[in-house]
């Protein structure tokens, strides 16, 4: 039987198959459908989601150290976040099969970075598999259960939006279910302190050359002999690029991608009488082939940087020509006007912003999530965005580095549960009169409102303990908080004015639930009396896209207007009203 499916599905699917039993993670594009669609199945497949990746990476290896099959699922900025236990896991090792499925993001369609994970597996000294598409998605992550086993140890799957999101047939089976042996006492194999830990690493050494003779016979790794005159190394989604533009070369397609077999190279560049290295972001292949010794072609020819496309592909294949080709950058619709990324109508982050906006000399740091679109016009209340949690460690950081302007550090609900907690300790133990804003909207919202432990329900579909937030923020040490409705812009703007100028740091939390989330208007859709008003274009610094200029006065689209009314708080002039 067979079933129309994306990467992602696909991913989940081959985990309930291969009989995996625990599944973890945190939601981000292009990685996020892996766990709500594995959590779908059931049947001996308990699925959660962790407050972050750390915390994910960490609890699907402790399944995997009692022996069972588990994975956890990211994208690439995740496993920044759980690289540490990915170094050492790489030395104990697992019983149970483990692996991590690692979306990157190419182009950064909904990401802060391009990073390409293949260099995490030479770093950790790891397989890595990369499937090209949905089929190989559901068989590769079999396969990575496999060798884990096997060779004791965590084995990476490199996807990307490519091959999270394209559809392609897959074909199904059956579930494998698997005896649990539970753990078993071993502390020489599972402890590293130093003295055993020494002996650790002479085994991931002698495991990586074990990992190098089986690329040379995997059936991971394909030779697909064409033209002798041009030979292709490649995989992921570029095998697919590679195959529409390049038909008649032959193609060395790598699944293993971590570690490389030179003998395996070195033999079909034998058979060829140019090699091309095509691949999606960094050099990691070419630079290793050069190191054997073999020459070739790649990044002269074909972009490091953003997403590959066929059409990208075609340049490369002028220049080879030696033709004189054009960069072609990833296509964007001509037909289509631009539409710049804005926050909702009716999302309660744009009243936190419209407050901000009235304060002079102020430093606001961001974060990673939906409150990222502050930075644009008209809010334009953003100065600076690092990484998750990073909103409220940059503001204690300018703080104490003498900054004379005010500071407000901004951070959501979601991202405060994954990384927010320690920069508010050091901001209480050390001391720096900053105000952290926690926009607090029940949910995660950018990735598609999933759960945190905030929300008091799991990705099971379960009622559970809901965390509070003032209660962690107390716990921390932070002794002057309050809750505030964004929609109430006099009382928050008030608020912002009070603790700016207060004596100890301070937490305002912006508490109002996504209007997305919670699929209906807030109110009834609000109206502007063209009588009333002067064309001002107060009302328009809101940034609403439900409302929209016109040459006489600005009109609100009723079918898009959430009926949140700070438009109408904007107004000297009362034009703006309901019905």
């Amino acid at each position: 039987m067979k079933e129309l499916m994306s990467g992602n599905e696909a991913f989940a699917r081959g985990a309930w198959e291969a009989g995996a039993t625990l599944g973890s993670g945190y939601p981000g594009t292009p990685s996020t459908e892996i766990l709500e669609h594995a959590a779908g199945y059931g049947d001996g497949l308990y699925c959660e989601w962790a407050p972050n990746e750390k915390v994910a990476f960490e609890v699907a290896a402790g399944a995997a150290l009692a022996g069972a099959r588990a994975f956890c699922a990211m994208k690439h900025v995740g496993l920044n976040v759980a690289a540490d236990p990915l170094m050492t896991l790489s030395y104990i090792g697992v019983v149970g099969g483990f692996a991590a499925i690692v979306a990157d993001d190419p182009g950064m369609h909904s990401s802060q970075n391009e990073q390409d994970t293949r260099q995490y597996a030479r770093f950790a000294k790891i397989p890595l598999l990369e499937p090209s598409d949905a089929q190989e998605a559901k068989d590769f992550l079999s396969l990575a259960f496999d060798l884990s086993e096997r060779y004791r140890c965590p084995v990476l799957i490199r996807s990307t939006t490519r091959v999270s999101h394209a559809r392609s047939l897959v074909e199904l089976g059956g579930r494998r279910p698997r005896e649990f042996p539970g753990f078993r006492k071993d502390p020489p194999s599972f402890v590293p302190i130093p003295a055993w830990a020494r002996r650790m690493r002479v085994r991931v050494e002698e495991r990586l050359a074990e990992l190098r003779a089986l690329a040379e016979t995997t059936g991971l790794n394909r030779v697909e002999i064409n033209s002798p005159e041009l030979g292709i190394i490649t995989g992921g989604i570029a095998y697919q690029y590679v195959k529409e533009v390049f038909p008649e070369a032959s193609v060395l397609k790598l699944g293993l991608a971590h570690p490389l077999s030179p003998t395996l190279i070195r033999n079909f560049s034998g058979q060829v009488g140019r090699l091309l290295v095509v691949e999606e972001l960094d050099d990691f292949i070419e630079e290793q082939v050069r190191a054997m010794g073999i020459i070739c072609e790649g990044r002269n020819l074909v972009p490091g940087l953003g997403e590959l496309s066929p059409e990208r592909l075609a340049t490369a294949r002028e220049r080879l020509a030696g033709v004189d080709g054009t960069l072609v950058l990833p296509m964007t619709s001509a037909e289509l006007p631009p539409r710049p990324p804005v926050l909702c109508p009716g999302c309660p982050h744009r009243g936190v912003f419209v407050a901000l906006g009235g304060f002079r000399d102020l430093v606001v740091t961001g974060d990673i999530g939906c409150y990222s679109l502050g930075v644009s016009p008209p809010l334009d209340r953003l100065d600076v965005i690092l990484c998750m949690g990073g909103g409220v460690s940059l503001a204690h950081g300018m703080a104490k580095a003498g900054e004379r302007k005010k500071i407000v550090g901004m951070v959501g609900d979601s991202t405060f549960f994954h990384s927010g907690i320690t920069g508010l300790i050091d901001i209480a133990v050390n001391r720096s009169r900053v105000v952290i804003c926690i926009v607090d909207n029940r949910t995660t919202a950018m990735t598609g409102h999933q759960d945190h432990p905030g929300t008091g329900r799991t990705l099971m579909g379960e009622k559970t303990t809901a965390i509070s937030i003032e209660g962690l923020v107390a716990a921390c040490g932070i002794r002057r908080c309050r809750i505030v409705d964004p929609y109430d812009l006099p009382r928050l703007i008030a608020a912002f004015r009070e603790d700016l100028e207060a004596e100890e740091p301070s937490v305002i939390i912006s508490r109002a639930p996504c209007v997305l989330a919670e699929k209906k208007p807030l109110g009834p859709p609000l109206r502007v009396d063209p009588d009333k008003c002067r064309i001002c274009g107060a009302c328009l610094k809101v940034g609403c896209p439900a409302l929209e200029a016109e040459e006489k006065a600005p009109r609100i689209n009723p079918d898009a207007c959430a009926g949140c009314a700070i438009c109408a708080r904007m107004c000297k002039f009362a034009a703006l009203g309901r019905g």
